[in-house]
């Protein structure tokens, strides 16, 4: 008997605070819930503006511990209340001065099953990520969740086919990358790359993007957050590139014993061939 998973993301606009931010995720994931939804993803940084537009220290104030932190706390409570899993992609200081683009991973029983720390870096016009991150030491984890196993990869590390298969071979199923890319830069890239990512690894994607300009500097988030499956077939229709929205879509994993039996890419795969690709 298949396997259907209800899964979640979405896409907002920055309100210009950030309690009123976090507000409205929690209704985000009211609403994913009363859809049905079992897992639900938001956005890079999803509490803040994506203020790496600028290289100013005042924004390290975002950053708080996790899980010990007050808003990993409180979406633990919301998804135990909703019987929700909730991916939640934050600014975590392990340390002052020691500073990571995390997400934190929270079961439907309201458990903290882990985090994932972004591990490629960027460092180029309106995306000064250096100054704000060290590059993450979590490895790839994938995560045991009550609807099944869930990955992690975070906006720029998309860019970089590594990390996608190191989830795949660790098993994971859904790999949700949430991001925040900019129209005049990377909007070749996205309806691109993560289908194809899809397709290499043989599960499902879902990819999220913030909407909109903020008042840090002139990217233009455009959305169009999507759920994409193993044969790179977008699930349902692409979001809104201009406008917030939650995107709720049935991904059955049925889909991926298909595709994994018609085409043995992890059979034919030849890792004793690679190592010099880790010396350059």
């Amino acid at each position: 008997m298949s396997r259907v998973i209800r899964a979640a993301v979405f896409q907002t606009a920055w309100t210009g605070d950030k309690e009123s931010m976090i507000q409205v995720h929690e209704q985000a994931a009211r609403d994913a819930a009363a859809q049905g939804a079992q897992v639900l993803c938001f956005q890079e940084l999803f509490y803040g503006p994506y203020f790496c537009q600028v290289q100013d220290p005042a924004f390290y104030e975002y950053a708080e511990q996790i899980p010990e932190g007050p808003i990993v706390r409180r979406f633990q409570a919301l998804a135990e209340e909703l019987g929700l899993v909730l991916v939640l992609p934050m600014y975590e200081e392990e340390q002052p001065g020691v500073l990571y683009n995390t997400a934190a991973v929270i079961d439907a029983d309201g458990s903290y099953l882990g985090k994932y720390r972004k591990t490629h870096i960027p460092q180029v016009q309106g995306f000064w990520e250096k100054f704000y991150f060290r590059p993450g030491n979590s490895g790839w984890p994938v995560f045991e969740t009550a609807v099944g196993r869930i990955g992690v990869y975070i906006c720029y590390d998309r860019h970089f086919p590594e990390g996608w298969r190191a989830l795949g071979l660790a098993g994971a199923e859904i790999v949700f990358n949430p991001s925040a890319t900019s129209r005049g830069l990377s909007g070749y890239l996205w309806q691109l790359e993560q289908p194809a990512a899809a397709v290499a690894n043989e599960y499902f994607v879902g990819a999220i993007n913030r909407v909109g300009v903020e008042e840090y500097g002139d990217n233009d988030f455009y959305g169009t957050s999507y759920f994409v499956d193993p044969e790179a077939q977008f699930v349902g229709e692409v979001a809104s590139d201009k406008e917030p929205e939650l995107v709720v879509r049935d991904l059955d994993m049925a889909k991926l014993r298909e595709v994994r039996d018609r085409w043995q890419f992890y059979r034919d795969r030849a890792p004793g061939t690679y190592g010099p690709l880790t010396e350059l």
